[in-house]
């Protein structure tokens, strides 16, 4: 028989049943548009927690990490002038090294040429205590370019008062963690008295402070100018500790570490290994969220089997009328597969502008706000290729719900059902 034929029978069984046809486009719409509201809420959850992980954490992370080295001490000598001589020293103190990055200004001009990176921004960190009044607190003190480091760690829109860039016009100005600054019950404008482990001091004048949500961030750490930590420490201008990099793929950052290494011979750690939980936790969230999101279209698939299965059962003596009229089994199995791909499609549209709505309208939801909280609303992601993977997929499974039935159809014995 021809085609227009099968789809006209096939159209008119559909209308023919308008309430079963429904309840099997339900299920389509339903689970499709679960899976994209799921899928598009959790991956915006996983996109917050991996930020806020690593808001304070650098991409690449380059430094002179401390290397014990005895082959050169006193034993040398004693072995020089007496070769058979056995020295054994017991539990030597480490020698005293400078840990700042020799050729600094040269790895920076370097990584700022590379097309793949995004901010590279000098440090000079130390520990120090944090003096006002009676109160003295343990802390970092972390010298810095301000507006390197506001782009490296989004630092302006963490600001809790003041701005990042004063640090630039105020005169010994300094940036401190809204914990830390709670806790010396300090505000702007308060003179603030920093000193070293090594005994020296300067007072530092409040211009802001910062959170990143975290406390072990926002209740120790402190920014001033790069200089005006080489001024505390006594040190040149040409003293970096430690120089850290942000790219414009986060994925590639362990192939840079590795790039780093070899060609400034020093330490050089990617965010992936110094914090390997973070890279499992996303792994397992992942995961998870694809494990929910498939489940709910499988579900919808058999729903549309099971509606299916009972419509072909209901219908045995209508196919055997058709297999008496000349209609045969690619006929049979063309008339059903395309009622379960009509029920695909048009549930699958209607699932994704459902799911649409409902993702836009929980990105629209206000997030209960905190003192540490930066977020105005739910977080949700709007990516276009879970879309045209709900769609594929929730066309694929109302085809193969269809296929079993329709194939059952085909091979029905007219003979024998009419002499039933």
């Amino acid at each position: 028989m021809t085609l227009p034929v099968n789809l006209l029978i096939s159209g008119t069984q559909l209308l023919a049943r308008k309430r079963q046809s429904f309840i099997a486009m339900l299920g389509v719409i339903f689970g499709i548009a679960m899976f994209i509201f799921m899928i598009s809420f959790m991956k915006g959850v996983n996109n917050y927690i991996q930020d806020t992980m690593l808001s304070a954490i650098p991409d690449v992370h380059i430094y002179n990490d401390i290397r014990t080295d005895y082959t050169s001490s006193v034993t040398s000598i004693w072995l020089r002038n007496d070769p058979d001589k056995v020295v054994v020293v017991h539990h030597p103190r480490p020698e005293k090294v400078r840990l700042n990055l020799k050729n600094a200004s040269l790895i920076i001009s370097d990584l700022k040429t590379r097309s793949d990176v995004e901010v590279v921004s000098p440090l000079l960190s130390t520990q120090v205590f944090f003096n006002y009044g009676p109160v003295q607190l343990n802390g970092v003190l972390d010298g810095v370019n301000i507006l390197e480091e506001a782009r490296l760690f989004s630092l302006r829109e963490r600001m809790m008062t003041g701005r990042a860039e004063n640090l630039l016009t105020a005169d010994k100005g300094i940036l401190l963690g809204q914990g830390l600054a709670d806790k010396l019950n300090v505000v702007r404008g308060d003179q603030v008295t920093l000193a070293t482990p090594a005994g020296n001091s300067m007072r530092f004048r409040v211009v802001g402070t910062f959170s990143f949500g975290l406390s072990t961030v926002d209740n120790i750490k402190a920014y001033v100018s790069l200089s005006g930590v080489q001024q505390l420490l006594a040190k040149d201008h040409d003293y970096i500790t430690d120089i850290r990099v942000k790219l414009k793929d986060i994925n590639m950052a362990r192939d840079l570490a590795v790039v780093c290494r070899k060609k400034y011979g020093y330490k050089s750690e990617d965010w992936e290994s110094s914090n390997p939980s973070i890279k499992a936790g996303n792994l397992i969230r992942d995961t998870l969220t694809w494990v929910v999101s498939l489940t709910l279209l499988t579900v919808a698939g058999f729903g549309i089997y099971n509606i299916m299965n009972m419509v072909i059962s209901s219908k045995m003596k209508d196919i055997a009328i058709l297999k008496a009229q000349g209609f045969d089994g690619k006929d049979i199995l063309m008339i059903f597969l395309s009622q379960s791909l009509v029920i695909g499609i048009l549930g699958a549209l209607a699932g994704l502008l459902l799911g649409f709505l409902l993702s836009y309208g929980l990105s629209r939801v206000p997030f209960p706000q905190t003192e540490f909280t930066f977020m105005k609303f739910f977080p949700v992601v709007f990516d276009i290729k879970y879309y045209f993977f709900g769609a594929g997929f929730g066309m694929l499974t109302t085809f193969v719900a269809g296929v079993l039935p329709a194939r059952k159809a085909a091979r029905v014995d007219p003979v024998a059902i009419l002499r039933s």
